[in-house]
């Protein structure tokens, strides 16, 4: 029954996440939630290593819940049911490019997910941001390290930006986020 519930939950997750991997965050939270196969502190936290390993997040994330839940078989089962639908598509988009693309319709259904993904991405970050550091809003509690470590953050990549004329590469951000986090939280 755990294959099956794990098939089914992350092929949910990929026939539905649009704009990849941040913009699938909620939708991975709300299905993972219903199983109860992680809390939202876990989850949290496996968003975060997911993010910083490589490969993509969904994948990532489906190997390591599936594993945590059904062992090995449970690891493959998720992972292919997250890359499934993507890989239909793929192989469907590839056949029908060239007239698909030249089509107005199409083109007006891309320009419309765009703004939705932008503010899914968005809204998923404002929530990691404000639940790690105040907490859940049933048990308010602010934590001093995490909004230190998020300030340091941002005074970063805004101070790198307008001392180097250039964007903060996102790797070196994750790389600088972690050795902060081993200091702060680690030692």
């Amino acid at each position: 029954m755990i294959y099956l519930d794990l098939f089914l939950g992350f092929l949910k997750v990929g026939c539905f996440a649009f704009g990849g991997a941040y913009g699938a965050i909620p939708l991975i939270r709300d299905v993972v939630m219903s199983y109860g196969w992680l809390n939202d502190e876990m989850l949290t936290y496996m968003i975060a290593v997911s993010e910083s390993t490589p490969g993509p997040i969904m994948v990532n994330l489906a190997t390591y819940i599936g594993s945590s839940q059904a062992g090995f078989l449970g690891a493959m089962i998720a992972t292919l049911a997250v890359v499934l639908p993507s890989f239909l598509i793929i192989l469907l988009v590839t056949v029908s490019l060239k007239t698909a693309l030249k089509n107005k319709y199409v083109q007006a259904v891309l320009r419309g997910l765009k703004p939705c993904v932008i503010g899914i991405v968005l809204a998923t970050g404002i929530y990691m941001v404000l639940s790690n550091c105040f907490g859940a809003i049933s048990a308010l509690k602010v934590n001093v390290q995490a909004i230190i470590l998020t300030a340091i953050l941002v005074a970063s990549m805004f101070g790198y930006k307008r001392f180097a004329k250039k964007k903060l590469s996102p790797i070196i951000l994750i790389i600088v986020s972690a050795m902060v986090g081993v200091v702060v939280y680690g030692i």
